[in-house]
């Protein structure tokens, strides 16, 4: 008879191994019932820790966070913009660990309050530099609603980093809309060098938002 002992079943052993699975199946074929196969156990002891698979997707994009910002220390010097790219570059490089990352993440709700600390500190960063407390949270949230939009397309595309989905070779996007010319030629504008897009994205928006508030700091 084994006297191997297994993990306790808590809520962060099941996000674990949904992330896991996440990579393999996606997020349409992420179930509970493969999830508590993966565990080892019957689907219905999930629910003793999940109501639902929206609240197994919160744990998910809490846990998310929780690996992306681990070992990280928030530098006090930062200017605003400094703190945006840095904040926005690295939300983008954890969402693309894993298949539909910012699908997982955009909507969902952190189960605690992990992240409260980097919040805080960023608005005193843009307090710091003149920005109203409004002002603050629609810079950050609108620079944070284009990084995930922006990984959303990126990922439809591109599901992961090494994958690109049948559909979206630029020549024979071009070949077809041949007729259109500047139409063909925009297609390597749009599904080529996400790495370089996302950075003119960003800068587009950290210039728009020094335009509209113009902060003293």
């Amino acid at each position: 008879m084994s006297t191997e002992r297994r993990a306790p079943l808590d809520r962060k052993r099941v996000a674990d191994t949904a992330l896991k699975l996440l990579n393999e199946a996606g997020l349409e074929g992420l179930t509970l019932r493969a999830i508590a196969r993966e565990l080892d156990v019957k689907a219905p002891a999930l629910y003793w820790h999940f109501k639902d698979k929206q609240a197994l997707l919160d744990e998910m994009a809490t846990e998310m966070y929780r690996r992306m910002v681990a070992g990280t220390a928030l530098d006090p010097t930062d200017t605003w913009r400094e703190r945006l790219l840095k904040a926005n570059r690295g939300l983008r490089a954890a969402l693309l660990g894993y298949r539909d990352g910012a699908k997982v993440f955009s909507g969902s709700r952190f189960t605690g309050t992990d992240h409260g600390r980097e919040m805080e500190d960023n608005l005193r960063v843009f307090e710091a530099a003149g920005f109203t407390l409004a002002e603050s949270v629609r810079a950050a949230a609108t620079a944070y609603a284009f990084t995930i939009g922006f990984v959303t397309e990126e990922q439809g595309v591109q599901p992961l980093p090494d994958e690109r989905r049948e559909g979206y070779d630029v020549e024979e996007r071009a070949r077809l809309l041949a007729e259109f010319p500047l139409s063909a030629a925009a297609g390597a504008e749009i599904f080529e060098d996400y790495d370089r897009q996302f950075e003119e994205g960003l800068e587009l928006l950290l210039a728009g938002i020094e335009a509209r508030y113009r902060p003293s700091g």
